[in-house]
Order: structure tokens, then sequence, then C-alpha cells
């Protein structure tokens, strides 16, 4: 199901990207100075790579600044999980070394449970 609306969604998009890259085949200018009628440095490229390179760099600079802005979330997320880790052993260690005095009754894994009262 996912797989047929991945295609319903991709199919028209691709369809648009072939599309703006047929209509702007021409070449265009590409240069960084904006003061020089003739610059020292400029490219001759068909106008849609510059439309797709800018896409691809939004793309990237987008994620970048997402992920940077995750990450209280994630240091948050690590610090539960040792935490996690670490009450879970201190667990296992209590359960194991506690005599059975001093569980008080407590449900402990082998032990006959059959003179407990009947659940209410």
């Amino acid at each position: 199901m996912i797989r047929f609306l991945k295609g319903l969604v991709l199919l028209p998009v691709a369809i648009l990207v072939i599309l703006l890259a047929v209509a702007n085949r021409e070449a265009v200018r590409l240069s960084l100075d904006p003061f020089s009628e003739t610059p020292v440095f400029s490219l001759n490229v068909p106008l849609y790579a510059i439309l797709f390179v800018a896409v691809a760099v939004g793309i990237v600079v987008g994620g970048i600044g997402a992920w940077l802005g995750q990450g209280e979330t994630r240091r948050t997320a690590r610090e539960r999980r040792r935490e996690i880790r670490r009450l879970e052993g201190e667990t296992a260690r209590l359960r194991t070394y506690a005599p059975a005095s001093e569980t008080g009754g407590l449900y402990r894994p082998g032990a006959d449970h059959a003179a407990l009262p009947a659940p209410r």
C-alpha cells in the first residue's frame, strides 16, 4: 500500500521535474561577481541544472538544521537510556543478592508462590 502511495506522489513529481528540465535547457551564465560586466569566473550551464543544485543544497541545509535543532532531544534520550540500563542492572543485582527476609513476600522468580492469597 505504501509503495502504491509513493508511486502516486512521486510519479507526478518526476513528470514535473522532466518537464522543467526540458523547458529550461538553454544555457545561462552563472557568475558570482555582481559588479563586473565580464566576470573573471563564470560558467555557462543549463538553467534546470542551477535549479536542481539550488533545491539539493536547500534540502541538505534544511536537513542539517533539523538535525542540529533536535540535539537536545537526542541528548535527553541518551541520558534516559543510560539511566534505564543503570536501574535495570541495579534491579537485577538487588534481586540476586537480597536475602529472602528483606524481600518481604515480594515475587521472586523460581520461588514457590502457592501460599499467596488469590487475587481479588
